[in-house]
Order: C-alpha cells, then structure tokens, then sequence
C-alpha cells in the first residue's frame, strides 16, 4: 500500500479542469469532498474516478477535496493522480496509464 505523506495540488480553477488537493489522513480511511459546478448531476461519476485512481494507486488514507470546474474524467483522473504523487505516493508507470 502506498501512503501520502504531505499535502499537494494539482491542477487549475480554469474552465473544463479541477483543482484537487491531497492531504495524509492517518487512520482515518478515504474522505473524498467535491465541490463542483456541475456536481448535481455528476458527483457520483466524480467521486467514482477518484475512487478509481486511489483503487489502482492502493491508497487507504488520504483527504482528498476536488474543486472541479467541469473537466473531462480523463483530466479529473489526471489531476487526481498528479495530486498524489506530489503528496508522496509511490507507482510503477504501468500504474499511471
């Protein structure tokens, strides 16, 4: 299991992207806040593409809180991930694909 060590971002409060920020939760399991413009008909589907990062990354614990301006799930994936490689995470890049 991979674990986040230090809080990071990733991405942008531009248009058609996110801004997710990563933070260590200890013990504490997964927390996922989404904050979106067009959460009411798309958090589930966010929260499921960050589920599937953390699942792919083998992360338990970690904060994370998605700020999303209506990005694409390719560039939601994107930042999640870059969000938790800045915070510490370990991946082979068969992992990052």
């Amino acid at each position: 299991m991979s674990a986040i060590t230090k809080e990071s971002v990733a991405g942008t409060l531009e248009s058609s992207d996110a801004m997710v920020y990563a933070s260590p939760n200890p013990g504490g399991g997964r927390l996922i806040s989404i904050n979106s413009s067009v959460g009411q008909q798309f958090a589930p589907q966010i929260k499921a593409s960050a589920e599937a990062v953390l699942n792919r990354l083998n992360i338990e614990d970690v904060a994370l809180q998605i700020e999303d301006k209506g990005a694409l799930d390719c560039v939601l994936q994107a930042r999640v991930k870059a969000a938790l490689l800045r915070a510490g995470a370990k991946a082979g890049w068969e992992d990052l694909l």
